[in-house]
């Protein structure tokens, strides 16, 4: 729809896309389980997942599979799902119950073909998706290769980590991104790898503040958000050359 509203703009208008992403967020063997999974449920489940940086795509290696499973069906099992008003909720309603269709039509899609549902996948009413976990969907599913926007996480092992940066950078979107790990070589080695606009290390995919640059890749945007860098993009510099005669000797 983007680039469709793109295209409708008069010549030479100057515009700022964002067209969100699958955030993929990598997770190495030495990765602190306690300080992480607390960040990845908030980032995959604040705004019931429609936010469009949050963590979707979780790569992790296999060694650490199994507790990190484990982990996040005991922290996300106890998310609150309700009224946003309340002060108590955690994961409040998708915009509208199309779009509750949809996120249901994928999981269950993804289930169909072979992934593991270990939490959720179901809907509340009208207005309400259950927070879900799929584990190992098929990577042409639609929630391994298009933006979910709902409350759904998915989780894929991994024994070679280049092989998980590979199946992170093979989508035509590209936006934030993080890597957990311990080690600031594989971490540094990872981010740069990583196809991404941004890139948290032991952090979630959905991290900003306004001061920072803001923007997708590929086909996830143009241009670049955050309050200066957007200025910076609206801005028209101006050169002007001046050329005066030689001063004349006396």
């Amino acid at each position: 729809m983007g680039w469709q509203l793109r295209s409708r703009l008069a010549a030479g208008t100057r515009c700022v896309l964002e067209h969100g992403g699958a955030a993929p967020a990598i997770i190495a063997a030495d990765a602190n389980v306690e300080r992480m999974v607390p960040l990845l449920v908030k980032g995959g489940y604040y705004h019931a997942g429609q936010v469009c940086v949050s963590v979707q795509r979780v790569f992790v290696e296999n060694s650490l599979k199994d507790i990190l499973i484990s982990e996040l069906i005991r922290q996300v099992s106890a998310l609150k799902v309700g009224n946003p008003t309340d002060a108590d909720t955690d994961v409040g309603p998708l915009i509208r119950p199309s779009e509750v269709d949809r996120v249901e039509q994928w999981v269950n899609e993804a289930k169909a073909l072979g992934a593991d549902c270990v939490l959720g996948g179901e809907r509340l009413g009208h207005y309400f998706y259950a927070p879900t976990l799929l584990v190992d969907p098929p990577v042409d599913a639609k929630v391994s290769t298009q933006e979910i926007f709902g409350p759904v996480m998915c989780i894929y092992g991994y024994d070679d980590i280049q092989h998980a940066i590979h199946q992170a950078n093979a989508l035509p979107v590209a936006f934030q991104a993080a890597v957990f790990t311990q080690d600031i070589d594989r971490a540094i080695h990872t981010a740069n790898a990583l196809n991404a606009s941004a890139v948290m290390i032991n952090d979630h995919t959905a991290f900003r503040v306004d001061w920072m640059p803001f923007a997708g890749r590929r086909t996830s945007g143009l241009g670049v958000g955050g309050i200066p860098y957007t200025m910076e993009e609206m801005t028209h510099s101006k050169l002007v050359v001046i050329q005066t005669p030689s001063p004349q000797t006396g």
